[in-house]
């Protein structure tokens, strides 16, 4: 079952000093626990690729706060994102952006593409409201393993190797977050990873000019 929990202001505030001094800290969210750095530490970026020991070439998903902060992460707004962002956020929906010029492409895997979404929830939004910008959002796990659902199992996995894991209870598993990535040119959906939300569910809500389609 899943079983929310709130840390305290103490353990938020220490959350948010480990970020500040470069850490890695993991919280939960409303499919997995996460890891979170700054995402403008490309120090902090490299240690957490090599504490999940993923390939460089894979960037690191985002949670932001709220829209507004999307302008400063991507270029542009592709017109079949509006209607997903309305229906399925805050939530497990993440959404491929075209990264502006100033993103580390050492968070971007060496690409111009970034993978945002707002968590649903509220010990992932309380973190990101209160660190003020966006934070990374890879699963807490080592790359090829199941994510992970609790903070002991984070403690058993990790060990000393995080700087802090901010306890919010178990999370719900199961499935993963849904990535899409649209296309204004080609009037295009494409569903990169079916995850909590369906595919159906997804065209429902795009435009009716748009097709979609399952990479």
């Amino acid at each position: 079952m899943y079983f929310p929990v709130q840390p305290s202001e103490r353990d938020f505030e220490h959350a948010l000093q480990c970020l500040r001094q470069g850490g890695i800290v993991a919280y939960p969210t409303e499919t997995f626990y996460g890891l979170a750095v700054d995402p403008e530490n490309e120090q902090a970026i490299t240690a957490l690729y090599a504490l999940k020991g993923r390939e460089e070439q894979k960037p690191i998903s985002l949670i932001i706060q709220d829209v507004t902060q999307l302008s400063s992460l991507a270029c542009s707004f592709p017109e079949g994102y509006k209607s997903l962002i309305d229906s399925f956020w805050p939530g497990p929906l993440t959404l491929i952006f075209p990264a502006q010029k100033h993103i580390s492409s050492v968070l971007t895997g060496g690409g111009r593409s970034l993978a945002i979404r707002i968590s649903s929830h509220p010990v992932a939004r309380k973190l990101c409201e209160s660190w003020g910008g966006a934070l990374t959002a890879t699963s807490a796990n080592i790359s090829g393993e199941a994510p992970l659902v609790s903070a002991q199992d984070i403690h058993d996995m990790f060990g000393e190797k995080l700087s802090f894991v901010l306890d919010g209870g178990l999370t719900p598993g199961g499935q993963g977050s849904t990535i899409v990535h649209c296309s204004d040119r080609e009037k295009e959906c494409t569903v990169i990873r079916e995850g909590v939300i369906s595919i159906s569910k997804i065209a429902l809500k795009l435009p009716s000019h748009y097709n979609i389609c399952k990479s």
